[in-house]
C-alpha cells in the first residue's frame, strides 16, 4: 500500500527494486586490491611492487589515487617505501602489523587507563608462564644483567635524569619476557600496547626513589621464578607486580590528559 501526499509521492520503494550500493573510491580499490593480491600470494613478504604506472593501469585508477592508496597500506605496516629503490611488502610479521594499535592503546591511556592497565596484567601474566617454560639460560642471564643496570643507579643514588635509562630498562625486560615465551603475536600485542608513551605516563605518576626500589625487586622476584622454571609462580609474581602497578596509579592519581612532550621521554614505566 503507497501512501500519498500533496505531491503524489510514494513513501514505499517499488517492489522488486534494491539500493544501489554506494561506489568504492580509487583509493579503496587500490587498498582492497593490493591486500587481496597479499592474500592470494601474489606478492608476498619482501617483494616488489609492480612500477607505479603498470600498477595504476592494472588497477583501473589514477597514480595519485594509487599513490594514496599505497600510503594508507603503509600506515598499516604492509609496504613501506625505500628510498629510490620502490615500494616493497613488508616482513608482515606480528610486530609490523600490530604497530597501528600503539595508537589506539594511547587514545585508551587517555580515556580509560584502568582498562589498559587490566589488559597489560593479563597478557603479561601470562606470558611470564610462558616464558618459565621456554626461557634459555642465555635469556636469563641476559635479563639480569639489564636488571643490574637499575641496581647501580640505585646504589648511585637516582635522580630525575636517571629517569629515561629506568624506562628504557622497564621496557626491554618486560619485552625480553614476551619474546622468552615463544609465541610472537602475544609478545607483539604486548609490546604495542605497553609503549614508551605508556611507559612514560605511569613512571611519571610514579616517579619516587621508594617506588623504583618497590619495583626493581618485584621485577627480580619474577625473573627468580622464571629462572627456576615455575609458570605458576612466573605468573602470580608478574600479576602482583601489575596490580601493584595498577593500585599505585590509582593512588597517585596517573596524569592521562597532558600532551605528551619530548621531555616526557626521559620520565620511568614499571
Amino acid at each position: 500500500m503507497l501512501l500519498y501526499h500533496d505531491g503524489m509521492i510514494p513513501l514505499d520503494p517499488p517492489s522488486g527494486t534494491t539500493a544501489t550500493p554506494p561506489r568504492r573510491s580509487q583509493t579503496d580499490i587500490v587498498v582492497a586490491s593490493i591486500l587481496s593480491m597479499v592474500e592470494s600470494g601474489q606478492l608476498s613478504a619482501g617483494d616488489r611492487l609492480p612500477i607505479e604506472k603498470h600498477l595504476a593501469e592494472q588497477l583501473g585508477v589514477s597514480r595519485g589515487s594509487l599513490r594514496e592508496g599505497v600510503r594508507a597500506l603503509a600506515v598499516l605496516g604492509v609496504v613501506e617505501a625505500r628510498q629510490g629503490d620502490g615500494t616493497y611488502v613488508t616482513a608482515l610479521d606480528a610486530t609490523t602489523l600490530l604497530g597501528p594499535l600503539t595508537l589506539f592503546a594511547d587514545r585508551q591511556m587517555n580515556a580509560e587507563p584502568a582498562q589498559l592497565l587490566h589488559v597489560r596484567r593479563v597478557l603479561e601474566a601470562e606470558s611470564a608462564a610462558l616464558a618459565a617454560r621456554l626461557v634459555t639460560d642465555e635469556q636469563i642471564a641476559a635479563m639480569s644483567a639489564l636488571l643490574d643496570r637499575v641496581d647501580a643507579l640505585l646504589e648511585a643514588g637516582t635522580e630525575q635524569s636517571d629517569i629515561g635509562a629506568i624506562i628504557d630498562v622497564d621496557t626491554e625486560f618486560h619485552r625480553r619476557i614476551a619474546q622468552a615465551g615463544g609465541n610472537p603475536l602475544l609478545a607483539a600485542l604486548i609490546d604495542s600496547l605497553a609503549g614508551r608513551t605508556y611507559r612514560t605516563r605511569v613512571w611519571r605518576a610514579l616517579e619516587e626513589r621508594e617506588v623504583i626500589a618497590a619495583t626493581q625487586a618485584e621485577h627480580r622476584a619474577i625473573l627468580e621464578e622464571i629462572g627456576r622454571r615455575d609458570p605458576d609462580r612466573a605468573r602470580m609474581r608478574m600479576h602482583l607486580h601489575l596490580l601493584a602497578v595498577e593500585d599505585s596509579a590509582k593512588a597517585h592519581r596517573l596524569d592521562t590528559t597532558s600532551p605528551t612532550t619530548d621531555a616526557d621521554d626521559d620520565a620511568p614505566t614499571p
